[in-house]
């Protein structure tokens, strides 16, 4: 090693210090999906960005999607996936098919990753411990969805129950109502309730794209809430940036003190946005 490269390890290492005193004991929440998630070596970083963050004093709490694998499982059993305004219709076969992509395949395959690393993660779906109280989706157009749910409570029990004992939470966005039935819950809504009910440190969605952008397509670094609502109402965030930004902001007014949507498919993008100085992707602030 040259004289340079460890100096320069050196700077990396005492820029991340005053992070991890400032986040050590507190809880942060990561939606995970899009490109980290499906691209194997994104996904195995991702699991070492976890465990390091737990190392280091951190509580990392996950929540995952899946719609791509869902969409390929349902082609491979022979049901054509159908959406109406980009949300999955969900029937009861499909619910089935969810339930077993979500909460058999890719949790698993996350917390396995994860305890690959050296971690210890646990695997749960919404029904677990009462976590996640839905409700059918309600609005126009969406009486065809079926088992489409949003989030109607969230109770925390169960993650502080796994926090205390060392455990990392890794949930499947699905819940159920009052009288049992299952619902497939949109996982950016469920993560940032999620990090408004544990009173979370810092809500991070990974995505596709570096973060928010301008109508110009330049990343905007920090916006405020009233900024971001006001870009939405301007038509500046639009597709399926919406579904993030809300749940951003559904965590910030809650008390969350930042929400970060950053690019996944940057090598340890967890990493950079947490323990660094400047960070990948757009912050939210309350």
């Amino acid at each position: 090693m040259t004289s340079a490269s460890a100096r320069h390890k050196a700077e990396v290492l005492t820029e991340a210090l005053p992070y991890i005193r400032a986040f050590s004991g507190k809880t942060i929440v990561v939606k995970y999906g899009g490109a980290a998630m499906v691209d194997p070596e994104r996904a195995r970083q991702f699991a070492e960005d976890i465990v390091l963050m737990q190392y280091v004093g951190l509580l990392p709490v996950i929540v995952h999607g899946g719609g791509p694998q869902i969409s390929a499982m349902m082609k491979r059993l022979g049901k054509e996936p159908q959406f109406i305004d980009g949300i999955r219709v969900t029937d009861a076969a499909t619910m089935e098919i969810v339930e077993m992509v979500l909460a058999g395949r890719v949790n698993k395959e996350i917390v396995t990753a994860i305890q690959q690393s050296g971690g210890r993660a646990v695997g749960l779906t919404g029904k677990d411990g009462a976590l996640i109280q839905a409700e059918k989706i309600k609005g126009f157009d969406h009486d065809n969805l079926g088992h489409v749910g949003a989030v109607a409570g969230i109770d925390p029990a169960v993650i502080n129950t796994l926090e205390a004992g060392g455990f990392i939470p890794v949930i499947s966005p699905i819940g159920t109502d009052r009288k049992g039935v299952t619902y497939n819950i949109n996982a950016d809504q469920v993560a940032g309730t999620i990090a408004a009910a544990v009173h979370a440190e810092k809500f991070i969605i990974l995505t596709d794209v570096p973060g928010i952008l301008d109508r110009e397509k330049t990343l905007i670094s920090t916006l405020s809430q009233k900024e971001a609502g006001r870009l939405v109402k301007s038509g500046v965030i639009t597709g399926g940036m919406l579904p993030k930004v809300s749940a951003a902001l559904t965590a910030v007014a809650a008390g969350v003190r930042k929400a970060h949507i950053i690019d996944g498919r940057v090598p340890h993008a967890l990493l950079l946005e947490i323990l660094t100085n400047e960070g990948v992707g757009t912050e939210i602030l309350a």
